[in-house]
């Protein structure tokens, strides 16, 4: 079986003229998978190979750990080693075919802990119109887990404070109703009549967010905004606009939020995009688990 190997590096290096390292990552790939079919599978004909034996070593990849990219990576390489063997009639059949790649990995949505964005929402503490609507704006973003887009396009007839809740338009032009709490349903009201109509200036405009100039602030505005904050706060982490939005909804499931009603408030079309919320609970709580339990 290794003289098939060498015969196919062979081919990819004068045939293909693919780079060094490439033919190197498919050298380390296919030994592996050889070494498997011969010590794990008992297999020395390459002809005899099935699917399920490729399937297998797969498998054995996976409970290794390996990532779905790595295994995809594998995947390719064996599948252009027996498309080749096949080819030059050494086998009879490609037992890879109908075997699929799996789905890249989606990383984890980074969130802030309960603690971090407490410290957060504790920086805008003075009165001047920009703190008083910074801390508007931030009480607002983690009581709804609106998306940035969506805070920027509030209309002030939107925020129907007194009633619990605020009107988003999200995507696709659709439009929620998502409830909030006193803290931000206080601090949007304190905004509006203490600092916004300073800051509107002689510009008219319904913009419920209004930046330095009278206008409706922009997506990289509240960027800067966010990153001063986070900075002052002391928070380490990478922190983007959707950070507040990931943190949303991962500490309301935290506490016991069903995922149907989580979906709702995100404006998520499909509930498999927020299941990966669940994710994060679950990493959380091995964490937890990791550095408090006695015997972890």
């Amino acid at each position: 079986m290794q003289d098939h190997l060498q015969d196919f590096l062979h081919f990819l290096l004068v045939e293909k003229g693919l780079a060094d390292n490439t033919i190197i990552s498919y050298e380390r790939d296919l030994k592996s998978y050889l070494l498997y079919l011969q010590k794990v599978e008992n297999i020395d004909n390459l002809n005899v190979v099935t699917r399920g034996n490729i399937l297998q070593f797969l498998n054995f990849l996976h409970e290794k750990g390996k990532s779905s990219k790595t295994i995809a990576r594998h995947i390719a390489s064996i599948r252009s080693f027996h498309q080749f063997l096949l080819r030059e009639k050494v086998t009879e059949q490609d037992p890879t075919v109908h075997i699929e790649s799996p789905q890249p990995d989606k990383p984890l949505p980074k969130v802030l802990s309960v603690e971090e964005v407490q410290a957060l929402l504790e920086v805008p503490k003075g009165k001047t119109p920009f703190e008083v609507r910074d801390k508007a704006m931030l009480e607002l973003l983690y009581a709804t887990g609106m998306r940035v887009s969506e805070l920027i396009s509030l209309k002030t007839s939107d925020a129907h404070l007194t009633m619990g809740f605020i009107r988003c338009i999200g995507k696709g032009n659709k439009e929620r109703i998502i409830p909030i709490g006193n803290i931000a349903s206080k601090a949007v009201q304190h905004y509006i009549e203490a600092s916004r109509p300073s800051l509107l200036k002689k510009v008219e405009t319904d913009a419920l967010f209004l930046n330095n100039h009278g206008k409706g602030l922009s997506r990289q505005g509240f960027w800067k905004i966010l990153k001063r904050l986070a900075k002052e706060a002391g928070i380490q982490k990478d922190l983007t606009p959707h950070t507040l939005r990931h943190s949303f909804a991962t500490h309301l499931l935290e506490n016991g939020a069903d995922l149907r009603s989580v979906q709702e408030m995100l404006g998520h079309a499909d509930i498999s995009t927020t299941q990966i919320y669940t994710h994060v609970t679950k990493t959380r709580l091995k964490d937890v688990y990791s550095m408090f339990h006695p015997r972890a």
